[in-house]
């Protein structure tokens, strides 16, 4: 979305001056897309990117400008809508598009699916007439209003010089994909004498005989009202660039080879030669070139060991500590990526609460004075901002058992690498997390919560400055690159809290990239733990100990610093739900299910138990034999209190609470992604083969050397083995290209 011009009616008392417009982006007439309001112009620069999969068939994508609306309902100000079959004529180039009006009975989608017959028959004087049968049996893909489905009812109108006749149908309730199987009857009529037909014909039904008929069945695209046509004016324009993409996906055996190549990358020597790094080269400025790699090494588990292989080459190349990953590589590319696909549920449980509180709360926290309007009070704004910065901080410091796992070996991988490369910054280990974590993640979240699903548009212009501000303060407590105390006392805070906020986001670090070989306690606390095993209740059952929980174990103790009393490895743990207060007529308990009998422990409060379960749940999380029932009660006299089974070995009678971020389940279809990835390699084809050339000039192989110019865009460390990728890539790319040419213009649609 680029920019618009002249937004508004040309003249008249609807020309506003002021106006304060925004753009959708719909497929039909589902909005998929929103941009942020821009302020009072006419000719507002959006400059906004989209990219999206489109998950259903859809005829038209549609751009909507509105006028937002103070007291009232946003106002459409027009359109631009693209047909699909010409999205191919505009794609990949900028246009100026006129608005259209936004005309109620042009807003159609859809299909009708119908048949219709035409009786021939004689009637009484032996004239011939007709008789017409129609039979509505579906309409399928209605549009949503308000994002709801409709309350559909069709309507056949035969029409004619002298007679018109309408007929309907039932409505059908909340779908967009209406049944009716209704079956409308035109009486006979003659064409030549239409008053007789539209009279006499019921009562001389008996005397009517049949002739023939001409039956037609056919599913018919819904068409504009009218044909759609409304009076027009000049309404401004769009400034687009839409590229629009469609792969056709061969038999999954076609992209063996390819895929086979790709999935060895991470073994590569050296891994500049790979072709997963050599794709990300050759189309180093497609944004998009990336993501499906990502998306096939994610799903085949090479992932980590490919990224950690980019990452070592890349701090080769990275001279001095204070400039690691602040270019847009691959490496960095590639974990931004993951990122976002493996950590949205991360996102969600770690920010959607608090940022759901800032935008509904709509507090003022502007601080420069500059920008202050009237009445403003630049100390309570403060106030109100440092409050919204400690929420979401503390929100993110304390999430370091959510983390999803792929992420925190992702993390412990560079804070190892960065170490390494180098030795003698004792904060580089952690400042490589941090520009991920802190300023490639979690602050961009907080910048546009609607791009990670976490508000369902843009917020309004001064929630979205708030959330500006809290998001350059969280990437400032969450550098590691602005330690000096210089650079503390220079800021507007008193140099404890930021000392404060440094530690925390340390120890969030640690926790996320302690090794997996290391221990690392989360939680040491006094409970009131019963005796296991014990059949009856009973006060001497319930005895103070310590409870202890770190990465790999859960034990207890009956004394803070003494020797386990007894171990229960994390990996054993098998479901962390609370019980009854009727189980054993105490409060805040929870059991802890393993394998062998179940830990019943009583927390000191309420919120105690709530941090034992979630932590005990979140470190257990991916343990591959959870339970997914259990009993909310205890066995005790040969019964299960909550159920009444007699077997202490009954499964148990509730679900247990789903654990948020258990393993990791992608829907990724990996043929989908090779063809992608096919497609990138193919419109980038010339680029390979000046790799193939640079390779073969680097005296090595025969031909003159080159001008270096011919290949300083491309990593080659082993002209040799990156020849080698190429040759395999160049011949896999011409196999599957013949196996595209084999198939075009000979599958039937609905075939298999």
């Amino acid at each position: 979305m680029c920019e618009g011009k002249n937004l508004g009616p040309c003249s008249g008392p609807n020309r506003q001056r002021d106006l304060c417009t925004f753009c959708t982006i719909s497929l039909d007439q589902e909005e998929v897309f929103r941009t942020k309001v821009f302020d009072k112009s006419l000719s507002p620069f959006y400059g906004e990117d989209f990219y999206f999969e489109i998950p259903r068939p859809f005829q038209c994508l549609s751009f909507y400008v509105f006028a937002k609306g103070v007291f009232q309902r946003d106002l459409p100000v027009g359109k631009v809508s693209i047909r699909k079959e010409e999205l191919c004529k505009f794609s990949g180039k900028e246009h100026w598009f006129g608005l259209q009006p936004v005309d109620p009975n042009s807003e159609v989608q859809g299909k009708v699916h119908l048949e219709m017959r035409l009786n021939e028959l004689i009637i009484e004087n032996g004239s011939m007439c007709q008789q017409l049968l129609v039979r509505i049996i579906e309409c399928q893909g209605l549009p949503l209003i308000s994002g709801q489905n409709c309350d559909p009812y069709a309507t056949v109108s035969l029409v004619g010089p002298a007679r018109s006749d309408q007929k309907k149908t039932k409505v059908k309730k909340k779908t967009s994909d209406p049944q009716f199987e209704e079956t409308f009857n035109f009486e006979p009529y003659s064409p030549l004498s239409n008053t007789n037909v539209s009279t006499g014909h019921h009562s001389n039904a008996d005397w009517v005989c049949f002739v023939g008929c001409l039956s037609l069945v056919h599913r018919y695209l819904l068409q504009p009202k009218g044909n759609g046509k409304s009076k027009t004016d000049d309404l401004g324009s769009l400034r687009l660039n839409v590229t629009y993409i469609e792969d056709n996906v061969l038999p999954s055996a076609c992209y063996t080879p390819l895929r086979t190549l790709l999935l060895k990358s991470p073994d590569i020597k050296p891994i500049s030669a790979s072709a997963a790094h050599i794709l990300g080269d050759i189309c180093r400025e497609r944004y998009e070139a990336v993501l499906p790699v990502v998306r096939l090494l994610l799903h085949h588990s090479r992932l980590v060991p490919f990224v950690s292989a980019i990452t070592v080459l890349e701090l080769e190349n990275t001279q001095e500590a204070n400039t690691i990953f602040r270019g847009n590589s691959l490496a960095t590319r590639c974990i931004d990526d993951m990122m976002k696909i493996v950590g949205r549920s991360y996102l969600t449980v770690t920010l959607k609460p608090v940022l759901d509180e800032i935008c509904e709360s709509n507090k003022t926290c502007e601080i420069d004075p500059i920008k202050l309007k009237e009445g403003d009070n630049v100390e309570v704004n403060k106030e109100n901002l440092q409050g919204y910065v400690q929420k979401v901080f503390s929100s993110i410091t304390q999430s370091s058992s959510s983390c999803p796992p792929l992420m925190c070996d992702v993390f412990r991988s560079l804070r190892h690498m960065a170490s390494k490369r180098f030795p003698d910054d004792p904060h580089v280990q952690y400042s490589a997390v941090s520009s991920f974590v802190f300023l490639r993640f979690f602050a961009v979240a907080v910048l546009s919560p609607h791009t990670f699903q976490l508000r369902p548009h843009h917020p309004d212009l001064e929630v979205s400055r708030t959330l500006t501000l809290i998001s350059k303060t969280i990437q400032t407590l969450g550098s590691w690159g602005s330690l000096s105390k210089n650079k503390l006392v220079c800021m507007d805070v008193s140099y404890q809290p930021l000392q404060h906020a440094y530690q925390s986001s340390l120890v969030y670090i640690i926790k996320l990239t302690v090794p997996i070989s290391s221990q690392y306690l989360f939680c040491f606390r006094e409970i009131q733990k019963r005796a296991q095993g014990r059949k009856r209740i009973g006060k001497r059952n319930f005895k103070k100990r310590w409870l202890r929980v770190t990465n790999r174990e859960l034990s207890y103790h009956k004394h803070r610093g003494e020797t386990s009393l007894c171990i229960i490895p994390v990996k054993d743990i098998r479901a962390v739900e609370k019980l009854y207060e009727s189980a054993f007529n105490r409060k805040n308990m929870f059991q802890v299910l393993h394998s062998e009998k179940p830990l019943y422990v009583q927390a000191g409060n309420c919120v105690e138990a709530s941090e034992w379960v979630e932590v005990l749940s979140q470190v257990s999380r991916c343990n591959p034999d959870r339970l997914g029932t259990f009993h909310p009660s205890a066995y005790v006299a040969g019964a299960w209190l909550c159920c009444r089974s007699l077997s202490d070995s009954q499964p148990g009678c509730k679900p247990c609470t789903p654990t948020l971020l258990a393993n990791l389940q992608l829907d990724i279809d990996c043929d989908r992604e090779t063809e992608r990835i096919f497609s990138l390699l193919t419109s980038s084809y010339s680029k390979l083969q000046k790799m193939e050339d640079a390779c073969a000039s680097i005296a090595v192989y025969q031909g003159p050397p080159r001008e270096q110019d011919d290949y300083s865009l491309f990593t080659i460390q082993d002209p040799k083995e990156t020849f080698h990728t190429v040759r395999q890539i160049t011949h896999i790319l011409e196999e599957l290209q013949r196996e595209h040419d084999t198939r075009s213009g000979t599958a039937q649609y609905g075939s298999q």
